[in-house]
């Protein structure tokens, strides 16, 4: 072996001990959650709730960066470009599935520009109006919005977001076409539900529980098959005159792809036993959810459950987008 070749090995050993070293170390600064949506959304508070408990686990503190805009896209966007070096993750929900199908050009591939960490929780929906919205229960609702359809105005926080894609569900079921108002994130369309700008929504639990128990929206049906443990009052909708009506979101945690996988499993045994924490569970019972089964926070199973549901979505986004135009 000459003495060049014995160079090249030699710097290329101590590249792969620095590597190593530098994993076995990990993390050894802050670590960025990018949320895709604005600061007090139900996604936010998913992120902040989880971002507190794996920052005690990982001994470096997890904080939050609320990137909004274009339904998610823009922080999935930055995630992607960012260095695969474990220090920026990005936390999701269903919109990272039906992205591909309501954007015709997306800076990224939303299955593979990303290493999955593991799913966290399935969020249920609600149908909820401002206080003194005129209907008082489903039926009344649902005569309402079609004798005032010119009338009735539906927020959302905007396009691919989770009560976007539940707003285009529901029109559907209805056969009926609102004035949507879409929104910059949930947070400031529930200000907006909350002052009497705009009639009603369909948002998630995580954000409207409080809201509901505390007298200041009205709530009119929960958007899963089975009542809600947190709402017991509330029906569901497939029982309330939408046959077959059934939407959850799913919120899964994600790094650039690339990342190592040691520093990838390390984020995955955070994010369960995180899932497993006292005041997480508590927490998130009070929001209407739970965590996901520790079989479902791994990086395996995000990776099967997010190609399945992007081949899910994309027939019925099609379908609807057709019905509003």
């Amino acid at each position: 072996m000459n003495k060049f070749v014995r160079s090249v090995l030699a710097v290329a050993l101590i590249g792969v001990a620095g590597f190593a070293q530098a994993e076995d170390k990990y993390p050894s600064k802050p670590i960025t959650m990018v949320i895709p949506f604005a600061a007090g959304g139900p996604t936010d508070t998913v992120g902040r709730l989880l971002a507190q408990s794996m920052s005690k686990d990982l001994g470096q503190q997890v904080i939050v960066e609320n990137l909004g805009g274009a339904g998610g896209t823009l922080g999935a966007a930055k995630v992607a470009r960012s260095p695969a070096d474990g220090y920026t993750i990005f936390l999701h929900h269903i919109g990272q599935s039906t992205a591909p199908s309501l954007y015709r050009k997306l800076s990224y591939n939303a299955s593979s520009d990303f290493e999955t960490i593991g799913l966290v929780t399935d969020v249920p929906m609600t149908i909820v109006a401002r206080g003194n919205f005129p209907a008082n229960n489903m039926a009344e609702l649902l005569a309402y919005i079609k004798a005032n359809k010119d009338k009735v105005t539906y927020a959302n926080a905007g396009i691919g977001s989770a009560s976007h894609l539940c707003g285009m569900l529901f029109q559907q079921a209805v056969a009926t076409d609102l004035t949507t108002v879409p929104y910059k994130g949930t947070g400031p369309a529930m200000n907006d539900l909350l002052g009497g700008q705009v009639d009603f929504m369909c948002d998630q639990t995580t954000n409207t529980t409080s809201q509901i128990k505390g007298g200041k929206i009205k709530a009119f049906a929960v958007t899963t098959k089975t009542p809600v443990a947190s709402l017991p009052n509330l029906p569901t909708l497939d029982k309330s005159g939408l046959p077959g009506f059934e939407v959850a979101v799913w919120h899964g945690l994600y790094a650039p792809k690339g990342t190592p996988k040691p520093i990838v499993d390390k984020l995955s045994k955070s994010l369960q036993l995180s899932l497993k924490d006292p005041t997480v569970i508590a927490r998130f019972a009070e929001l209407g959810t739970e965590p996901v089964s520790q079989d479902r926070a791994t990086p395996a199973a995000l990776r099967k459950h997010l190609d399945a549901e992007i081949a899910r979505w994309k027939p019925v986004i099609d379908k609807a987008a057709q019905y509003a135009d």
